[in-house]
């Protein structure tokens, strides 16, 4: 008889965890593509995640290397003519930083940041001609911050990194588009 209610105490105290809630992807096709009048395009990754701890970039629902790469397949083609655009990353980071909460009775009545995220994506368009040289040069770098609070469950701090990825994302577009009319315009199609 002891065992049967031991092994229905084990079974009350183990706990499901909650379902991870499902994101969306991000996506860039409904922004519509630049077409360059080039024979070739190719996508560079000068950045390669630490892996390691204060970068979280890697552990992210969308890490910032995945989006930029998402948005270079879904904006960048090339329609034909000679020559080469190059779509290079030079950075995509994101780090985690520890912040100061409260701790004691006084913070037992205070719900604090407790982490704050700081991200940075960096990245450059290059047209090239069929020797290599660079005939234009297009960039944009931009970044992003936010906290997440000490009682934030894990879908809600999932949810904040992804908002912060969005939003990241959102402002390269806007100033790489910006860049690529102004600097390339003469190779768009």
């Amino acid at each position: 008889m002891p065992a049967v209610f031991l092994a229905v105490a084990l079974l009350a105290a183990c706990e499901t965890p909650p379902p991870v809630d499902k994101l969306p992807e991000l996506t860039y096709a409904h922004l519509g593509p630049f077409s360059f009048n080039a024979g070739a395009m190719q996508v560079v990754t000068g950045y390669i995640p630490p892996m390691k701890a204060p970068n979280v970039d890697h552990l992210l629902p969308t890490p910032p290397l995945k989006a930029l790469r998402q948005w270079a397949g879904a904006r960048l083609f090339v329609g034909g003519g000679k020559g080469l655009v190059r779509f290079t990353i030079a950075n995509a980071a994101v780090t985690e930083t520890a912040l100061k909460v409260k701790k004691g009775l006084q913070g037992a009545f205070h719900k604090e940041q407790s982490e704050r995220y700081d991200a940075i994506i960096e990245a450059s368009l290059e047209m090239l001609d069929d020797r290599g040289f660079r005939l234009g040069f297009a960039s944009a770098r931009v970044s992003r911050s936010t906290t997440v609070r000490e009682d934030a469950t894990l879908n809600e701090r999932r949810r904040v990194q992804f908002e912060l990825i969005e939003a990241l994302m959102k402002d390269f577009n806007a100033e790489i588009e910006r860049n690529i009319r102004r600097y390339l315009g003469k190779w768009l199609l």
